[in-house]
């Protein structure tokens, strides 16, 4: 059964994407704004300058011809359980930078505890099941492969 506020006749909207270009906090935030929703949470995960005891040069994300598909599936299993008002998530991929925005994850639902629950779970089990790995480049020259199979 649908984890719809009982007050909206309408299912949960949901935008994915996993892309190649500069991703946006802004479009997140629209995609997830709605006059039902009375809270909007988001997340922001950032490429940082160090890794444990490792500086880190930059990054590069890879992903799997089937992330996009499973990005949706993640986010409509959320979607399912978490009476949202919408949702939407954007992952980069290809060589970032410090301080690039590797991810971002919002949502909205009518009361700020379900939009926080919703976010948390959507950004967990993204990071969790989709198929997408990062390959850290370190100041040293070493470089290792995260999350990869």
């Amino acid at each position: 059964m649908p984890a719809q506020d009982s007050r909206s006749p309408r299912p949960p909207s949901i935008t994915t994407e996993v892309r190649s270009t500069p991703l946006s906090l802004d479009e997140c935030v629209a995609a997830v704004s709605a006059p039902a929703a009375g809270g909007i949470a988001v997340f922001l995960g950032t490429v940082r300058e160090q890794d444990d005891d490792q500086a880190v040069d930059r990054l590069e994300y890879a992903a799997h011809p089937s992330a996009e598909a499973e990005l949706a599936r993640v986010a409509a299993a959320v979607a399912a359980d978490v009476p949202v008002v919408a949702l939407a998530a954007q992952h980069r991929v290809g060589e970032l930078a410090i301080g690039d925005i590797a991810v971002v994850v919002a949502a909205s639902a009518a009361h700020r505890g379900e939009a926080f629950t919703a976010c948390r779970r959507l950004i967990d089990d993204l990071k969790a099941t989709v198929p997408i790995w990062k390959h850290q480049m370190f100041t040293d020259g070493q470089a290792e492969w995260v999350g990869s199979p």
